[in-house]
């Protein structure tokens, strides 16, 4: 190249600028673009300007700083508009004499100019950059190179650029010596973008850092035609070899330079004079990296290839502000700020994709895509704003699997998808769950370590998604896609789900996590209870949904009554929205990853018992560990329990308005609202209790704690509320998990429902109420379902009677109850239904094993007859152990009854009722001692 740098920015330059926010020269020629070589100046320049004339190129470091603060907002984000607290003071264009206003002249600006670009073009030098055309246009006219020092400093840094262009294995920058750590790259056989981050990675690409950024090592090896292999396996991230690279390496570190000289004369650096021109170098540096990315200067990048700033940010070794800066320099102008950061953007995305939780490397895409929607310039989130532009940032759903797609194909979807659950991503399970010697202490430590790991990418996840809220332009979209993930997910709450057409468990465990977070601070006085009815709810809540206690014509008049008075609603506030997705994401997230936790166990319990399927069973195992990690969380389900506290207290003052006062019976018309909620409201909510209380008994005690038994107590005394049977025993089931009988330690909160207020008179009469209506639920396993029901009542019974304020309630109902002649009735006829079923199955198993016994008669019998047998046995050996347990417990509590309470039974119509049944089942007691014998 022979033409000066000067008169190639005439020629050049023009149509480069006139497609991106960039270098900020002088612009007096018509197309807006002058000659790099323009009237002489001996003052440092103060003036900024910009290609666009429209915003100032100058470095704001107080605003810089600014924008790194984040507004804490309450559970009032419908207020989110944050104050301006980093509005900018306008400069003033007027330019000064440095001989009157400043103590540097103009040759030691020069010199501190060269010192940090590393250049020269005074002498050639093995550790600077030598500038030929420069140096002909000094020798030719010194006076007339350059107008101000911003235009020099662009002169200066486009020769140093493209003489890198001259050809394949030209690098002028290869005979500097790196100031600073180098980013060591490597090339993957797979093209996968990866960096091997340097020793220390405290640093963030957006916050100061320890270790600075060395770009000349990586340029020179780069120009070699390698790529350099670090020691860290496959813990790398992969950086492209190319001239793009290489300039981005001197720009990033020039940047840095400048950050180094303000630490090293901090005196110097204060000076006005000085500041602005180091503000200018780094505004030029800037500038020419904007060119660099977009390929202006060597080709134009293909739209989906991934950035060139990617591997940087991954290795979180940029000097501080140099992203906010490449954001404030370009945001307003729309094409080049897309043009630089959608790559940005898609090489995160990859990169996520590639993550795992078998390495500590998902927290680099996750702590860079949350830290570029942190900044901020005013009230405006730049990037975000271009996230919710994306046109995946919310797809339209193309297949039945609407929930697998939503995950798949959105912007937010792949950094969601980190999951520990083995059927997620068998990576971990295979890392830290597959050795020979795995002990219940190395699982309970390695689950500790991934519950890390998943606090810190949710985290990261609850920045990025809370910012893109805070911004009050793409608060709706983030509210729309919010939604899309629940509604296209709903068929993950069926009993019986394809995995196929949802989303994974950990991805809706990460989006119920952060969807918790946003609710922490919500008010439920702030909460509209008749949301799921607002004409603007955002959620689906199909008419067939089962309801409390509505019928579908019953809900269909009131939705209709309802409506007719557009009056009555309000418009939805943010906390109302984030209540109830957060209500129906625990439904879709943590309820069916307990579901499958307890089938995983049943799976494993029945493998056990057979020695064929040991691969089986060693995979299921594996699958439970992942599970103990992602699912028996502490935290999590601590801020589960805290959620469903707050929706039973919405739910109780929906049925008693002066909720915590609690007076039963409630008033004995149902409110409409009330009796229109899904059922799962308080199904999920039961179904949590048991799965705590079983896995996890010490998340029990929380502050909540009291809203629920009086959840408990009011619901179980006042089933005239719920018309599903089915939902009440679920409540009496969560009493029965809690009794110390069944879990020693709930004795504590047991003690709190027997000694409830309410509970002293009221909850005995509702249960035996329930022991008799229990009979006909309507289902066709009514007949089977009623003992276990009866079993959890008896077991309640036994334990309250040892209550002395219980007994008293007990000797009433005894004397004078409406429900004591049935309650006795049913105990007996159980018994003896019980007995009689439990003696068949165990002459049958008496039969089958005298059979077994006889081997050369058992040896004859046909293969398919011994596996029918074999099957019998097995099954009635299950039925008997579990009707002999109910039996018992029946039988004891008859005991119970005429040991302490005579008189009751001493009256005819107890004696009738009594009599027959009891021979009955003396006499099947008898004849069971004897086949037991």
């Amino acid at each position: 190249m022979t033409q000066s740098a000067g008169s190639y920015s005439n020629t050049v330059l023009p149509f480069v600028l006139s497609i991106t926010v960039g270098v900020a020269y002088r612009s007096q020629s018509s197309e807006g673009v002058s000659s790099l070589s323009s009237s002489p100046s001996n003052s440092l320049e103060t003036q900024s300007q910009s290609l666009s004339r429209s915003q100032s190129m100058d470095i704001d470091t107080a605003s810089c700083e600014k924008s790194m603060s984040q507004v804490d907002v309450d559970s009032g984000i419908e207020n989110m508009e944050v104050e301006d607290s980093d509005r900018r003071e306008k400069r003033t264009l007027a330019e000064k004499d440095s001989s009157s206003s400043s103590d540097v002249s103009e040759e030691q600006a020069s010199h501190l100019i060269c010192k940090i670009l590393r250049v020269s073009w005074k002498e050639q030098d093995r550790d600077v950059i030598f500038l030929p055309s420069l140096a002909a246009e000094f020798q030719k006219n010194p006076r007339d190179v350059y107008s101000d020092f911003r235009d020099l400093i662009g002169q200066i840094l486009m020769e140093a650029l493209m003489m890198s262009t001259r050809s394949r294995d030209c690098n002028p920058f290869a005979s500097l010596t790196a100031t600073s750590q180098p980013i060591t790259a490597a090339r993957s056989p797979d093209r996968h973008l990866t960096l091997v981050p340097p020793s220390s990675q405290s640093g963030s690409p957006m916050m100061p850092c320890t270790g600075s950024f060395g770009a000349s090592s990586l340029s020179s090896l780069g120009a070699s035609g390698g790529g350099m292999t670090g020691d860290s396996g496959s813990d790398r991230f992969t950086i492209e070899s190319c001239k793009e690279t290489e300039m981005l390496n001197y720009l990033i570190e020039r940047f840095d330079c400048v950050g180094m000289e303000e630490r090293k004369a901090p005196k110097m650096c204060s000076q006005p004079a000085v500041s602005q021109l180091l503000s200018n170098i780094r505004s030029q540096c800037i500038s020419h990296a904007a060119l660099v990315l977009q390929g202006t200067l060597t080709q134009p990048r293909a739209p989906l290839q991934p950035s060139l700033l990617v591997p940087y940010m991954l290795c979180r070794n940029l000097p501080y502000g140099f992203i906010q800066e490449l954001v404030r320099m370009t945001h307003q102008e729309e094409d080049v700020f897309k043009q630089i950061f959608v790559p940005i953007l898609q090489g995160l995305t990859l990169a996520v994709k590639e993550c795992s939780f078998d390495s500590d490397n998902f927290k680099f895409p996750l702590m860079a895509l949350a830290e570029l929607c942190e900044i901020k310039f005013g009230k405006t989130h730049p990037v975000c704003n271009l996230i919710t532009s994306l046109p995946l940032w919310c797809p339209d759903p193309l297949s039945p699997g609407t929930g697998r797609e939503i995950q798949s194909l959105s912007f937010l979807g792949a950094f969601f998808s980190l999951s520990v659950f083995a059927e997620d991503d068998t990576k971990v399970g295979d890392k830290f769950f597959s050795g020979p010697a795995i002990t219940m202490e190395n699982t309970r430590v390695v689950s500790q370590s991934l519950q890390h790991y998943l606090e810190s990418a949710r985290g990261d996840l609850f920045k990025i998604l809370h910012n893109i809220l805070l911004n009050g332009e793409t608060r709706e979209a983030a509210l729309s896609y919010m939604a899309a993930l629940v509604n296209r997910n709903v068929k993950k709450a069926q009993m019986q789900t394809d995995d196929k057409l949802v989303s994974t468990d950990g991805f809706m465990m990460n989006f119920l996590w952060v969807l918790q977070q946003l609710s922490m601070k919500i008010k439920l006085e702030t909460v509209d209870a008749l949301y799921i009815f607002h004409p603007k709810c955002r959620l689906n809540v199909s008419t067939e949904e089962t309801r409390l206690n509505a019928t579908m014509e019953d809900l269909k008049s009131w939705l209709t009554e309802l409506h007719e008075d557009p009056s009555k609603f309000s418009e939805p506030k943010f906390p109302t929205e984030c209540f109830f997705l957060t209500l129906h994401a625990h439904h879709l997230s943590i309820l069916p990853c307990c579901r499958r936790y307890i089938r995983r166990l049943r799976a494993i319990r029945d493998l056990n018992r057979c020695f064929l399927v040991k691969v089986i069973l060693k995979k299921l195992v594996r699958s439970k560990a992942c599970a103990d990690a992602g699912l028996l969380d502490e935290n999590l389900l601590r801020r589960c329990l805290q959620f469903f506290s707050m929706v039973i207290q919405l739910i109780l003052r929906m049925v008693e308005p002066a909720y915590p006062g609690v007076t039963l019976p409630l008033n004995p018309e149902i409110p409409k609202s009330f009796a229109a909620l899904p059922e799962f409201y308080i199904e999920d909510v039961a179904e949590f209790l048991l799965f705590i209380v079983q896995y996890f008994p010490q998340v029990l005690y929380e502050p909540c704690t009291e809203d629920i038994v009086n959840f408990l107590v009011v619901f179980i005394c006042s089933q005239n509320y719920i018309k599903n049977p089915y939902l009440i025993a679920k409540l009496v089931e969560v009493l029965f998990v809690t009794n110390p009988a069944v879990q020693p330690r709930t004795q504590r909160f047991f003690e709190m429902m027997e000694n409830h207020p309410v509970s002293i008179n009221q909850l005995v009469p509702a249960l035996m109420k329930f022991y008799t209506d229990v009979e006909h639920t309507g289902a066709t396993s009514e007949f089977y379902d009623k003992f276990t029901i009866r079993y959890h009542i008896s077991t309640i019974f036994k334990s309250l009677w040892q209550n002395i304020n219980h007994q008293g309630t007990f000797l009433e109902e005894f004397n004078s109850g409406k429900q004591f002649v049935r309650y006795i009735n049913m105990l007996i006829n159980d018994t003896t239904f019980l007995l009689d079923e439990s003696l068949e199955s165990l002459k049958r198993i008496h039969e089958i094993q005298e059979e077994m016994k006889n081997k050369e008669q058992w040896d004859q019998l046909p293969r398919d007859q011994q596996q029918s047998r074999q099957s019998q046995l097995t099954q009635d050996e299950r039925v008997s152990r579990s009707y002999l347990a109910l039996a018992t417990e029946t039988v004891d509590m008859f005991h119970i009854l005429t040991k302490q309470v005579q008189k009751p039974f001493l009256r005819p119509v107890s004696m009738e009722t009594c009599y027959t049944p009891a021979c009955r089942a003396f006499k099947n007691d008898h004849n069971i001692s004897d086949a037991v014998q």
